[in-house]
């Protein structure tokens, strides 16, 4: 069974360390994940306003997700929390009311900073956002990556051979937790 994983990744720069990571990911995942990016930037600031006449790249965004088995979040921590972008994103996936595109989907989390606790306050805060939403998160392993420019190479190769093995297991973790949700894990 293939799995189409929708991948979004928090920052808007081009120049992320999460963008990074997210190309690094999509390395490492198992053959059975296929990820393409969810792309959030050019997404206006939602209002309500605009849930009678949704706008052309609101609803492509909401198509792209409907149209994923799981989705993958990559995320930096700004200011002890998500990015106002990525908040945003899930503002139009989950409007107007009724029409939740979040609702059942499996997600995992990953972030990556300079910074020794990495993402762990924005994954909380994430956790939080997307329990709400009913998408079931990847509970273990947690992946807080301290990101430090001999991590990942040019190609996208992770350098780190510790750090490689764990992101390894942790997308098989997340393939073993989109098996839960799309119940296709055999009887025991």
């Amino acid at each position: 069974m293939t799995y189409t994983v929708g991948y979004i990744v928090g920052s808007l720069s081009q120049k992320s360390i999460n963008r990074t990571l997210a190309l690094a990911l999509c390395r490492l995942a198992p053959p059975e994940l296929r990820l393409t990016e969810i792309p959030i930037g050019e997404l206006p600031l939602y209002s309500y306003d605009h849930d009678s006449s949704y706008p052309a790249v609101a609803q492509e965004f909401k198509d792209a997700i409907k149209a994923s088995d799981a989705l993958l979040f990559v995320t930096p921590e700004y200011n002890r929390s998500i990015p106002g972008a990525l908040k945003n994103a899930i503002d139009w996936a989950t409007r107007p009311y009724g029409s939740n595109v979040l609702n059942g989907k499996p997600s995992a989390i990953i972030g990556a900073s300079p910074g020794p606790i990495s993402t762990a306050i924005a994954q909380q805060h994430l956790k939080t956002i997307l329990s709400f939403t009913n998408s079931p998160v990847l509970g273990q392993p947690e992946a807080y990556i301290q990101f430090n420019k001999e991590l990942i190479d040019d190609e996208g190769e992770i350098q780190v051979p510790s750090v490689a093995g764990f992101l390894t297991g942790y997308m098989r973790a997340f393939t073993a937790h989109i098996r839960r949700h799309h119940h296709d894990i055999p009887d025991l």
